[in-house]
């Protein structure tokens, strides 16, 4: 939890530097949303990740009139789930799942009214932390695995006042070669590794205040 807080913070005072450097206009948008899963297929067997609760939270700062550039951390934790022919032929709970985004991006503003719609661009890291392996299926723990991720963003917010308004947004988070884990069975028994890579898309939907400073 900690190590969480501890890469939070650094994103958010990153950002506070590049504002205070640059003199411009600060924004910092805590959210939370509902995070739609995605599922990796080994020929007729699958592992998937279910839908799930996420929070996030942006920090940027206006490079000119309209363009933020912007640092965000999500988290989504959710269940990593298995279905196998052979080890689970029904759908079981492989493990529980941590997933962290560090992103750096930007984001463009269409108007500069009360309502201003927007979309924006991302690229970073996400790591995924499996736990409470379910040891009728694999034998030891799982590792955890970072890859290199890209996203999109879309949506719209409405400042109540100068200084404080709401946003609500949709996102695409593409990681990519995100290959999960390889469940197979070893002369000693349920092993596992490295699966093939692939490129997954996990989509979802947040909603959350917006707090700007020096407009």
């Amino acid at each position: 939890m900690m190590k969480k807080v501890s890469a939070v913070l650094f994103f958010v005072f990153l950002a506070l530097g590049a504002f205070t450097s640059n003199a411009q206009v600060f924004e910092l948008t805590p959210t939370y949303g509902y995070q739609f899963g995605s599922k990796l297929n080994y020929g007729s067997n699958y592992l998937k990740v279910n839908d799930s609760g996420f929070f996030g939270l942006t920090a940027g700062f206006e490079a000119r009139r309209d363009y933020m550039i912007e640092v965000t951390y999500y988290n989504m934790g959710t269940d990593l789930l298995i279905r196998d022919r052979i080890l689970s032929p029904n759908e079981s709970k492989l493990a529980d799942l941590n997933v962290d985004w560090f992103m750096v991006g930007g984001t463009r503003y269409f108007t500069n009214g009360n309502i201003k719609p927007f979309i924006g661009g991302q690229l970073g890291l996400s790591i995924y932390s499996p736990k409470n392996e379910n040891r009728d299926i694999v034998n030891r723990s799982l590792d955890s695995a970072t890859y290199f991720s890209f996203g999109f963003k879309g949506g719209v917010v409405i400042m109540l006042t100068e200084s404080i308004g709401l946003n609500f947004q949709g996102n695409l988070l593409f990681p990519v070669e995100w290959g999960g884990v390889y469940v197979g069975i070893g002369t000693g028994g349920p092993s596992t590794g490295v699966s093939a890579g692939s490129t997954i898309i996990m989509g979802g939907f947040s909603g959350g205040l917006v707090f700007r400073f020096g407009a």
